[in-house]
Parts: structure tokens; C-alpha cells; sequence
């Protein structure tokens, strides 16, 4: 029987739950992306628990920028303790979706302790997914604060980092970009709320 490396497995693991449908779906909606096997969610979280929780497996599969599911499976791989913002910041730059950026925060930005200085920092940047994923990553903050397990980790409380936010998603929601301008409505809505 072959023996299979860690990449081998997983795309293994990505082939055998692979579905034609949504892959075909993703590829006309304009994702350019040579590799598509059309996971959901879902499917993605559990090959991630079947994994080891290390930086440089992550690595390997967020350099994989030609398979969609790697990029995807990274963030729920990479610890967050072991991640510095030097490594975050480039992630946040190289993330080339909104869907992968969508995961990078939720699933491993929003746990480290300098999320709030890379969410500002990247909120202004000159590049539309760069400043798309800071305000991803606030909302998620804003998500982490107002929870119980936020509020026992010593999170700073939902109107600080609400008062923190509040300028930089003001300037985004007025520089309009088709790419940001739902999210920061959203956002801004949200902020302007619990700063009542």
C-alpha cells in the first residue's frame, strides 16, 4: 500500500467529497481558481478536525493558490496562538476571495491578540480585498466582544472596540466600493447601534 504525504491525504479526503455541482456552479459564477472540488463549509470543518492543528501544514495549503478547498482548509488549521502579525498581515493581503476571506477571519484571525491593529491597519489599505477582509475581521471582533467566552477571555467590551471602528467603517461606507459597500453599511449600522 503507498504511503501518502499530509497534502496527499487531504486532497484525497477533498476528492472523495467532491461535488461536481456546486464545483461547476463556483467555476460560472467567475471563480479562477484551476482547482475547484466544490466542498461546502461544513465538509471543510471536518476533514480540518481529522488534521493535525499545525502552522506549517497551513502554510503548505495557503500556498496552494491554485485549489480553493486549501485555501479554505489553512485558516482552520493554523493555531492561533502560533501565529505572529507579521504572518496574519500577509494573509490578510494574499486572502483572493471574499469567501476565503470570510474564513480566514472567523476561523483564525479573530483569536489572535493583535486582530484589532490588523483590522485598522488593513482598513487602510489601497487594495478593495485587503480593506474587504479588515471589515470582515471587525465584525467578527464586534461578534467575539459581545459573547460570553469574549467577555471571559478579558475582550475589550462591544462599545470599545465599536468606538475604536467607528472611523475607519465611516470611511469605507463613504468611499463607496462596489466590493465593501454592503459590508460596511452593515457594519456601520451594527456600530452605530451599540454606540447609542
Amino acid at each position: 500500500m503507498p504511503e501518502y504525504n499530509r497534502m496527499q491525504i487531504i486532497k484525497r479526503r477533498f476528492f472523495a467529497m467532491r461535488n461536481g455541482i456546486i464545483a461547476d456552479t463556483l467555476r460560472k459564477a467567475g471563480l479562477e481558481y484551476k482547482i475547484i472540488f466544490g466542498l461546502n463549509l461544513p465538509q471543510i470543518t471536518e476533514i480540518a478536525a481529522e488534521q493535525p492543528h499545525e502552522a506549517d501544514l497551513a502554510e503548505e495549503l495557503w500556498a496552494d493558490r491554485r485549489t480553493r478547498e486549501s485555501l479554505m482548509l489553512a485558516p482552520m488549521l493554523y493555531p492561533a496562538a502560533d501565529m505572529d502579525s507579521a504572518t496574519a498581515a500577509r494573509w490578510i493581503r494574499t486572502a483572493p476571495t471574499t469567501e476565503v476571506a470570510d474564513v480566514l477571519c472567523l476561523k483564525l484571525l479573530r483569536h489572535i491578540p493583535e486582530a484589532i491593529d490588523l483590522a485598522i491597519e488593513a482598513a487602510g489599505s489601497d487594495e478593495e480585498m485587503v480593506r474587504y477582509t479588515a471589515l470582515r475581521l471587525m465584525f467578527n471582533l464586534l461578534n467575539t466582544a459581545s459573547s460570553p467566552a469574549g467577555l471571559e477571555a478579558g475582550f475589550p467590551s462591544p462599545k470599545e472596540i465599536a468606538h475604536i471602528m467607528h472611523p475607519f467603517v465611516k470611511a469605507e461606507r463613504q468611499a463607496a466600493s462596489r466590493l465593501t459597500q454592503t459590508l460596511s453599511i452593515q457594519l456601520l449600522d451594527e456600530i452605530e447601534f451599540i454606540l447609542e
